[in-house]
């Protein structure tokens, strides 16, 4: 089947529309359902990295619930762009008083809530306590140590882990097949790479490279993403392994100059290659501890160069010890 409409955002455009759609989450999505058959639902809260299906699954439970009206029983508010107490005071109670009608409850989705001050934090605990009769609410966060304690003992936790490689690829696979563009092996397994279980990042990176060819390869997926091959940070680190420093600080130049690879995507590289790089366990040590250095570093503003010549050259050098 040819694509209807090329310029279309293939994430909005594949997104599910219901709990049972929504793939590599079973375990998540059939407890989620239980809730909806029996009209009973609890305030949920999700956490875990993007592009997992949070905010799908809270679209979802909110279209199984009240079918075509779905828009005017579900608020849907991202705590990154308004983490203060007036949001809580303002919208979020503003719609809860409002919420009666022709449903038991209507869902307020919290998107991003560990972005949300300690203060937000405890005025929305009250909240819920205030309207629990009449609202649901459901948060969606990455890190769900940052939700204060209160806040969680009154949801039912769904922790959802990144998506497996096969559920990626069986996505994309399907993607492909609508959009009727080829995909070969080593480019769908590239696309897994990329994503690191993030399907939001898969499809990205599907449509990027359609539009180059209509045969999604390997070598287009890295260079639409800006990623380095494996087998590229392979070899950098093996050179500075064999106590070649030079020639490994000329592929890391190379990278960033010619790839347009940033230096925090290649920290992210290294530490998901350091099992591969063939070392005993003492260097896999000594490589994992400068990585976490040198991801510090650059997090707090220091040189990205600077930081990962830094921990090339410590490689090097403790590979002669």
């Amino acid at each position: 089947m040819p694509r209807s409409n090329r310029r279309e955002i293939w994430i909005e455009k594949y997104r599910p529309k219901s709990l049972a759609e929504i793939i590599g989450q079973e375990a998540i999505t059939s407890r989620l359902e239980s809730y909806v058959e029996k009209r009973d639902l609890p305030h949920l809260l999700f956490s875990g990295p993007a592009g997992v299906g949070k905010t799908t699954s809270a679209v979802s439970i909110a279209r199984e619930i009240y079918g075509e009206v779905w828009r005017e029983n579900f608020l849907e508010l991202n705590a990154s762009d308004e983490r203060g107490i007036d949001v809580v005071r303002n919208r979020i109670k503003n719609f809860a008083r409002s919420a009666f009608g022709s449903h038991d409850y209507k869902i307020i989705f919290l998107d991003e809530a560990d972005s949300l001050t300690k203060d937000a934090q405890n005025a929305l605990r009250r909240t819920m306590e205030q309207f629990s009769h009449n609202t649901r609410f459901i948060l969606s966060c990455n890190y769900s140590n940052r939700i204060i304690d209160p806040i969680q003992s009154r949801c039912a936790v769904f922790r959802f882990p990144p998506l497996s490689g096969e559920a990626i690829t069986n996505g994309i696979i399907n993607i492909a097949t609508l959009e009727g563009i080829k995909i070969t092996e080593e480019g769908s397994e590239a696309i897994v790479y990329v994503a690191q279980g993030d399907m939001r990042k898969a499809i990205n990176a599907l449509q990027a490279a359609s539009i180059i060819s209509m045969e999604i390869e390997e070598e287009s997926v890295y260079k639409i993403t800006a990623t380095a091959r494996p087998e590229e940070i392979k070899k950098m680190v093996g050179k500075a392994l064999d106590g070649e420093f030079i020639e490994s600080r000329k592929m890391l130049e190379k990278m960033i100059n010619e790839g347009g690879i940033s230096g925090g995507d290649i920290i992210d590289q290294l530490y998901r290659s350091v099992w591969d790089f063939g070392v005993n366990d003492r260097n896999a040590i000594l490589i994992i501890d400068r990585i976490g250095e040198a991801d510090y570093r650059i997090a707090e503003g220091a040189n990205e160069r600077i930081q990962l010549e830094a921990l090339l050259a410590s490689i090097a050098i403790s590979s002669e010890k």
